[in-house]
């Protein structure tokens, strides 16, 4: 194990320290009677303080291996000339030494792997961009993928709104999607994906550049934003696009705006208004969340919001090169050919390098603050 630095190792105690105190601070305020009465913010409390119970027995386990090591130190001065004592001391000092840079590297993983939000159900967003139906076509292309890939790991994904085309494509498609470890694999999908190809639209066979988008944002709960009635203006209007008889009779699409942010969400995926509006509130807490990530990390680091986890619609993260059958993601630098086979969800050596290369930027971070 390599040795953590001596400044590396006080900011983590210090950190570690902290939330050991706020959790014993939440643990008391649990058993107050009048906080257990009020609902929703019992639930807030148990929320915030759950992430925190690995803090508080990490706390623990530093302590213990201190003292065991303080205690081989007095042993070592006590020792004198005791051959046999001074070896026993020495061994105690090491068993203790490497506790303790266990404990601190678990510490370290916790709060540069976002701990809190890895099991975070995901929100993704895909658009067609610059290229026209060729683009849409590419939009669809990518959610199959994800797709595809989301069978594969035993994840559900849930179709939540979306404007398809003629030809198969999406003009924008959003889908929820839910498993364990889908937002720590998933959450650097967000960007711009390029693609090189000629489109099945294309007589001449000339290759095309187009553009689709993706955002992907962590599922918000009810505890985490809150929607107040007053902040909401909300529509409803006549669904759009193929859906049978009821979508030209009913005005089932919800459309929310909400106000204090300009924020805009539409959902006609169901027939019932009700489940359309639900699902619509869905989309918005997600993208609210979003925004108040966004916030927090704008003051520590602006340059990683933009490339991590921004939900940056502008940015090219990847490009998909038919003619060369290699895909290539331009922040890391990754060259993997077969497409198709990419394409059929086959996407783990991108996925996994993108997330050791994620892990080290938050580790980088960590250790700039």
């Amino acid at each position: 194990m390599e040795e953590i630095p001596q400044e590396t190792a006080r900011k983590l105690v210090e950190k570690l320290e902290r939330r050991a105190a706020r959790h014993a601070e939440l643990e008391r305020m649990m058993a107050d009677h009048e906080l257990i009465s009020d609902t929703a913010r019992y639930a807030q409390v148990r929320k915030e303080y759950g992430p925190l119970t690995r803090f508080a027995q990490l706390e623990r386990d530093l302590s213990a291996a201190r003292a065991r090591r303080q205690e081989a130190e007095e042993l070592l001065g006590e020792g004198g000339q005791d051959a046999e004592m001074q070896e026993l001391a020495q061994e105690e000092m090491a068993v203790g030494a490497a506790e303790e840079q266990r404990v601190l590297s678990e510490v370290l993983d916790l709060l540069c792997s976002d701990a809190q939000e890895a099991e975070r159900n995901v929100i993704m967003e895909i658009r067609g961009g610059t290229g026209g139906e060729e683009a849409a076509l590419f939009a669809g292309d990518l959610m199959r993928m994800y797709q595809r890939f989301c069978q594969a790991k035993g994840w559900k994904m849930e179709l939540l709104d979306s404007s398809p085309t003629d030809k198969g494509g999406f003009r924008d498609v959003t889908v929820s999607i839910s498993g364990k470890g889908a937002w720590p694999k998933l959450r650097c999908e967000s960007g711009g994906h390029r693609v090189q190809r000629v489109p099945v639209t294309e007589s001449q066979g000339r290759i095309h550049t187009s553009l689709a988008t993706v955002a992907v944002l962590p599922e918000a709960e009810d505890v985490d934003v809150e929607l107040k009635p007053e902040d909401l203006e909300v529509s409803f209007m006549r669904s759009q696009g193929p859906g049978g008889q009821n979508v030209n009779k009913v005005s089932s699409c919800v459309r929310l705006v909400h106000k204090p942010t300009g924020v805009i969400v539409k959902c006609q995926q169901e027939k019932s208004q009700h489940k359309n509006r639900k699902l619509a509130e869905k989309i918005l807490r997600a993208r609210l969340y979003e925004l108040q990530q966004q916030e927090s990390k704008q003051k520590r680091d602006a340059l990683r919001r933009s490339q991590v986890g921004s939900g940056d619609r502008n940015e090219r993260v990847r490009t998909y090169n038919f003619p060369q059958d290699r895909i290539t993601d331009h922040r890391i630098g990754l060259d993997v050919f077969g497409i198709e086979a990419v394409l059929m969800g086959e996407c783990d050596k991108i996925f996994d390098a993108l997330a050791r290369w994620d892990r080290q930027a938050r580790i980088q971070e960590f250790l700039e603050e």
